[in-house]
């Protein structure tokens, strides 16, 4: 067995230390904590609360895998706002938004935002948006449709609505609906707490997300893992389903790093994996550990909610190993050159952030890293960006019961 100091000497030590030590301690804190301590960040809006009478209906089926499902129900939120419309609480491929997620906190918790229902009456009409369409065709065409018919029916609702948005408000109702709206059901909280718990009783532990896609090989991520300093001791959770190569392709990462687990192995039955929410209680699990895990490693470049999630709830330790970076030093072992292997690798890997703050720069997308946009600020040169006082929620309550009684009292002296 391989110590950390052993494989890489004192600067590998220190920066394993760093990883595993006081802030991976501080990592452990539970997402309930975190957000007392920052929730009024991209809870605070000034928006005006939405009109009694809106101008009709949007509902949306929003496609693809939990990724790109959170990522459509954030652009169907901000797009009802922007055409003052009721949404109709979003349709998710195959499966219903209340199988996954806590419909009643969603609704309350937007409710300054805008207004959602569960139904939609029988009016509609289907359309298809642009991919990546700009805020103003939701202003003219798609709202001239909903004004005709009463309601409209964006499908596929992915990438609808562009990213990058110059509008402070609207980045922050995005983040506000992903990282505050957007609450798994307590059944897949409870559970997910209960694996995050029961790995955490044997120390730290680190989750990587594999996927089916040949991004990079698992052997390939234990060979990094193993130059970083990581030995046969590190404890691992699995967050895959099928992944490309299968088992003649772990079985290599397992001879590195046998201590695995995934959520069949923590104790979740067939049984409970296809019931509740229909299919998509392993992948929320897994969503939830990964999120709360020590260390996250993402072996593939694209866009990851999780990743944005860990960056938002206090800047959680992710490894993104650099594949273009590392491409040179993999091709150099294959022909045999592994001298200097493990400190090439180190060479790279300790020059990523390692999930730490850094300013958003396009085409890293929002979802992945929302510094500054949704980050309150102690001295900002524009007020909107002021933190806000802890007691936000308070205020805004009486914001809007000040507002409905203002309607009523206009109403009655109508």
């Amino acid at each position: 067995m391989r110590r950390a100091g052993d494989v890489f000497g004192r600067r590998g030590n220190r920066h394993l230390k760093q990883l595993w030590g006081l802030r991976g301690l501080l990592e452990r804190l539970s997402v309930a904590l975190i957000v007392l301590l920052i929730g009024s960040i991209s809870l605070f809006t000034t928006f005006k609360t939405p009109p009694v009478e809106t101008n009709g209906y949007l509902r949306v089926r929003c496609n693809g895998g939990l990724n790109q499902q959170r990522t459509a129900t954030c652009n169907a939120v901000l797009t009802a706002r922007i055409m003052s419309a009721t949404l109709v609480l979003p349709e998710l491929d195959a499966n219903r938004f209340s199988w996954i997620y806590d419909v009643e906190h969603f609704i309350k918790l937007l409710r300054y935002d805008v207004h959602i229902v569960e139904t939609l009456p029988e009016i509609s009409k289907h359309g298809k948006s642009k991919k990546d369409a700009p805020v103003n065709r939701y202003k003219t065409v798609a709202l001239e449709v909903m004004k005709e018919h009463g309601a409209i029916f964006l499908t596929p609702f992915s990438h609808r609505l562009e990213e990058e948005i110059d509008n402070a408000e609207y980045q922050r109702l995005r983040c506000r609906v992903n990282y505050h709206a957007l609450q798994f059901k307590p059944q897949i909280m409870k559970l997910s707490q209960a694996i995050v718990s029961k790995l955490h009783s044997q120390g730290h532990f680190m989750s990587i997300h594999l996927r089916f896609e040949m991004d990079m090989l698992s052997f390939a991520v234990g060979l990094i893992l193993r130059a970083m300093g990581f030995d046969n001791s590190t404890r691992i959770y699995l967050a895959a389903g099928e992944f490309f190569g299968g088992d003649r392709f772990m079985k290599p990462f397992r001879a590195l790093f046998p201590h695995l687990s995934n959520h069949n192995t923590m104790g979740l039955s067939a049984d409970e994996l296809a019931e509740g929410t229909h299919g998509m209680l392993g992948s929320t699990v897994d969503y939830m550990v990964c999120l709360l895990s020590d260390i996250f490693l993402q072996p593939y470049d694209g866009p990851s909610n999780v990743m944005g999630h860990r960056l938002y709830y206090g800047f959680r330790i992710i490894i993104q190993p650099d594949r273009k970076a590392l491409a040179p030093i993999f091709i150099k072992r294959e022909k045999g050159q592994t001298t200097d292997f493990e400190e090439s690798v180190r060479g790279v890997m300790y020059n990523i952030p390692f999930g730490g703050p850094h300013k958003r720069i396009p085409p890293e997308s929002l979802y992945v890293n929302s510094w500054p946009e949704c980050f309150c600020q102690m001295n900002p040169r524009n007020t909107a960006n002021k933190c806000q006082p802890l007691n936000i929620v308070e205020n805004l309550n009486s914001r809007l019961q000040s507002e409905e009684g203002m309607r009523s009292s206009n109403m009655t002296d109508g």
